[in-house]
């Protein structure tokens, strides 16, 4: 007995929690409900459906509501894609050649171009449009074409409905739970940030968990998408959460803004850091307020006329208020009971940042690769060239947005060779036996039980189970009548390994940028867009600036080139600083006329310091020691506003002053 206990918990069905259970039987039941309604339906190929509901499996109801859409329009317009393009290319091999390849080159650059939704329509546009086109090369009716590609969509939106369903049937865990408890943990992360950057040492950890903090905020973003596609309550607040990963940001602004003050006051470094280590416990308090905050900083604000300890204690009054108020908006969340709320300041969604030049050229390689493999299809007749077509189209297409593709195309290398070998022996030493749909059932049910249990218990091959349930229906080939053609089996599987062979090639010799030619990319575009900001009338806001930046700061970090990381958050904290002070500088006000010719003075200063190549360093040599004049001249001048000019200027001098490490002629500088 314990015997067979202990052998139950070594399989992956006894290993498996409550979540896991519940994530496998759905998924499991939704394949096998849109295989029987495809069946029902007198569909042409049910394992359509059953792909497709195995591609919206998420854990979350956001998740698959979101992909469910992407896919609907995906597979609408690259059906009609399909259509037009077969049409136009029917009586010339080699136009058509050219119009798919044009149409999955342009599917490429524009899924790389965008992301979320917009990225997986297009994708799914590029390769649905390449299953159902090359299928139908030797088709001579126009209107069969188009009974193929609607077939094509009914079978995916079977299996999409199928997914819903079961969602609803078996739900996963909140998506609105789920969003408020990760804001809450980035509110405090945040706090445990400011112990790290003000009572902490310079150190690689630094850097390391100011990366991550960016990431968990922006990674929060694509929570607030789950959220407000699959809760109504917060889809009202969507304006809201959008405030809210913006305040946040802010707040990493304002936690790296602090630090560099209270590196250039180190005669008071020592006197400042209790004080600092009992408003952050303070903060950390549930029931913290502005008063208690406010008598804890009252020593600080009265205590001293020295106008760099007034700004800072002005900076630490803001990055407070700030804090408060974020807990104050997720407190009222979390306890929402149908009142109104005053609505917060207006803010867009995190803006991003998409580089158009690798987006075209990963579009570029796609339409080359499509070319020479129709033209070779063409030259040699091969009877499976489609098939072949098909996974290097897919395989160009969906590999191409993504960090490490050779890996992606790896990875389904390796499930094609697995399900070749596994359903050859399925489909014809198992399947050709069976003519009872419900027993066919009872056999691949436990099956996909298993794999979805696998994937959630083996993180590191996880990508690999993923594309062994998706295809597992393609290679099983279950169609309405069965069709059991074993030339054609094995003919299509070779053609599939070629198929995405290739597409490793391609990758191989149009090689991705690398990370350090990406990152010299992204760091310019910092550059131009600091630029932007110092114009009279910028093009982006300050806090589409931000979010952009940190954007940008987040890509960097994805890359293996340690140098551009480090400069990249450099870099970005640096001008965000500067463009914070810069936008301050331009809110500033005064009765003083002379005052704010000084202001202009510093406003024009910036801009010759930087430019698209890099720090120019003369200049910013002279622009340091020309803030460093003003501040201490205009500190010796007793008016309040001038007092408050005198420390955006010191601030500025603080914040440009890290440029100076990047030395002349080193990447660094460029």
């Amino acid at each position: 007995m314990n015997a067979g206990v202990s052998l139950w918990r070594r399989t992956p069905w006894g290993q498996a929690n409550e979540g896991q259970w519940r994530y496998a039987l759905r998924n499991s039941l939704a394949m096998c409900l849109s295989l029987w309604l495809a069946f029902v339906l007198e569909l042409d190929s049910p394992y359509w459906a059953m792909t497709s509901a195995a591609v919206v499996s998420f854990p979350t109801v956001g998740g698959v509501i979101s992909k469910s859409l992407g896919r609907v329009v995906g597979s609408l317009i690259g059906a009609m894609a399909a259509v037009m393009l077969t049409g136009l290319g029917l009586a010339d091999p080699w136009l058509f050649t050219f119009l798919i390849a044009l149409w999955l080159g342009l599917c490429t650059y524009v899924s790389n171009h965008y992301q979320n939704n917009v990225s997986y329509a297009f994708a799914l546009a590029g390769y649905t449009a390449a299953i159902i086109a090359f299928a139908c090369v030797n088709v001579d009716d126009p209107r069969h074409i188009f009974d193929i590609a609607q077939a094509r969509v009914s079978e995916v939106i079977t299996g999409i409905l199928c997914g819903g369903l079961m969602m609803m049937i078996l739900p996963s865990t909140s998506d609105g739970e789920t969003l408020l408890a990760s804001l809450q943990r980035s509110q405090a992360r945040l706090l445990e940030h400011a112990r790290l950057l003000w009572l902490g040492e310079a150190s690689a950890d630094v850097r390391s968990a100011h990366e991550g903090v960016i990431g968990q905020i922006l990674t929060l973003n694509l929570l607030r998408i789950q959220a407000v596609w699959s809760h109504h309550r917060l889809r009202r607040h969507n304006k809201l959460l959008n405030f809210l990963l913006h305040r946040q940001l802010r707040m990493v602004s304002l936690l790296s803004g602090q630090r560099r003050m209270l590196h250039n006051l180190p005669e008071l470094e020592a006197q400042l850091q209790p004080l600092l280590a009992e408003v952050l416990n303070a903060l950390s308090d549930p029931d913290c307020d502005k008063v208690r905050i406010a008598r804890l900083l009252a020593p600080l604000a009265v205590g001293s006329d020295d106008y760099r300890l007034q700004t800072f204690w002005w900076r630490l009054r803001v990055f407070c208020w700030t804090y408060l108020e974020c807990q104050r908006w997720l407190r009222r969340l979390a306890s929402y009971e149908g009142q109104e709320w005053p609505t917060p300041p207006r803010y867009t969604s995190l803006a991003s940042h998409t580089d158009s030049l690798e987006a075209a050229y990963n579009g570029l390689r796609t339409f080359a690769s499509v070319v020479l493999g129709c033209a070779f299809w063409i030259g040699t007749q091969w009877e499976s060239g489609a098939a072949a077509l098909t996974m290097l189209s897919i395989c160009c297409v969906l590999y191409s947005s993504g960090a490490a593709p050779l890996k992606g195309v790896s990875n389904m290398l390796n499930a094609i060779l697995l399900l070749s070998l596994a359903c050859f022996a399925i489909k014809f030493g198992l399947m050709i036996q069976i003519d009872d749909f419900w027993v066919f059932c009872a056999l691949l049910f436990p099956a996909l039980m298993t794999m979805q249990m696998l994937k959630l218990q083996k993180p590191a091959s996880a990508a690999l189970w993923g594309q062994l349930i998706v295809l597992c229906g393609s290679f099983l080939a279950i169609t309405n009548p069965p069709s059991y053609d074993y030339q054609g089996f094995v003919n299509d599987s070779i053609a599939k390994v070629l198929g995405v062979m290739v597409a490793g090639l391609a990758f191989q010799i149009l090689r991705p940028s690398s990370d350090s030619r990406k990152s010299r990319r992204l760091i310019r575009r910092l550059r131009l867009y600091f630029m932007d900001q110092l114009r009279s009338r910028p093009h982006q806001s300050e806090p589409e600036f931000e979010s952009r930046i940190y954007h940008l700061i987040g890509q960097l970090g994805q890359g293996t080139d340690q140098g551009a990381r480090i400069w990249g958050l450099r870099w970005g904290v640096v001008l965000l600083n500067c463009s914070h002070i810069v936008w301050q500088l331009r809110q500033w006000q005064s009765r003083d006329p002379a005052l704010y010719l000084v202001r202009d003075g510093c406003l024009r200063s910036l801009k010759g310091i930087l430019d698209a190549g890099g720090v120019q360093h003369d200049a910013l040599t002279r622009t340091l020691a020309e803030l460093g004049r003003i501040s201490q001249g205009l500190a010796a001048n007793p008016e309040p506003t001038a007092q408050a000019l005198a420390g955006l200027v010191w601030r500025l001098q603080c914040s440009l002053s890290q440029l100076q490490l990047a030395l002349p002629g080193t990447p660094e500088a460029r």
